[in-house]
């Protein structure tokens, strides 16, 4: 009984059998921790590819791990690690896509460009007109050079509207939003290249495991019809599948890093 669980050790494939017959926050926590060796190795990972710090990575990461909890099926038949990880980097490169619409500048230049947004008003009052970057630079103690590169960090940092007219276009003139791809067609194409990507390392696998990754997984046939067309017993096409399953990630693994 689940009661009793408390007291009893479990390895990880014993309680994920537990979980799946008996869910609860306790069983999934232990399973979370069993496993969050994981987790943090990813995390480690990123946080050298990035600018994000390593704890926020890791929490994250945890998220895909219990994603990666709830959807394991057993009878797949193949390692928990190797499920769980395509959740654990997915969550964080989605996090780290929703961090990065803005450019970051170095912080000497975001405080410069304050301060020198509080110079510029002070000195438009005193001049009567708007002052001159030099003369900015000069209240600032700082090179015409480097104030302009400030400014010019600044700006870039800044989204620009959908409404934008694109000036390059004399011919044909639009805005920044009518140049924009279709949402939709984007997510298609996307969604073409990742079949292409996979249809390609599935290629490249073994015979036999290409085979059962083939009919269980694209043709959807169960492992006991796929065991018939292999011509070998259930448990023999299961091992197939943990083999083609595990050289697919190792093959897509360059297309999962971070650029």
């Amino acid at each position: 009984m689940v009661a009793s669980e408390s007291s009893v050790q479990y390895d990880g494939i014993e309680l994920l059998y537990l979980y799946q017959e008996y869910p609860s926050i306790k069983l999934r926590n232990q399973l979370v921790q069993l496993h969050s060796g994981l987790v943090r190795k990813i995390a480690h990972k990123f946080s050298h590819q990035c600018h994000e710090p390593y704890e926020d990575l890791e929490q994250i990461g945890y998220l895909g791990l219990i994603r990666a909890i709830e959807r394991f099926d057993l009878g797949q038949g193949y390692a928990f690690s190797s499920f769980a990880v395509p959740y654990i980097r997915g969550e964080m490169q989605h996090f780290l896509r929703d961090r990065s619409t803005l450019l970051r500048i170095p912080r000497r230049w975001q405080e410069l460009y304050h301060q020198g947004q509080k110079v510029r008003k002070e000195l438009a009052l005193s001049l009567g007109r708007s002052p001159k970057d030099s003369e900015i630079a000069q209240k600032l103690h700082i090179s015409l050079q480097e104030w302009q590169e400030t400014k010019l960090a600044a700006q870039n940092r800044l989204p620009l509207s959908l409404d934008s007219t694109l000036v390059n276009y004399v011919d044909s003139p639009g805005t920044l939003g009518e140049m924009l791809p279709c949402t939709h067609t984007t997510k298609l194409q996307q969604q073409e290249e990742e079949r292409q990507q996979l249809q390609s390392a599935i290629s490249m696998l073994e015979d036999k495991p290409r085979m059962a990754v083939e009919l269980v997984f694209v043709k959807e046939l169960s492992r006991k019809d796929a065991a018939e067309k292999i011509g070998a017993s259930p448990m023999t096409v299961s091992r197939y599948l943990q083999k083609g399953i595990q050289d697919l990630i190792t093959y897509l693994q360059p297309t999962l890093n971070l650029t």
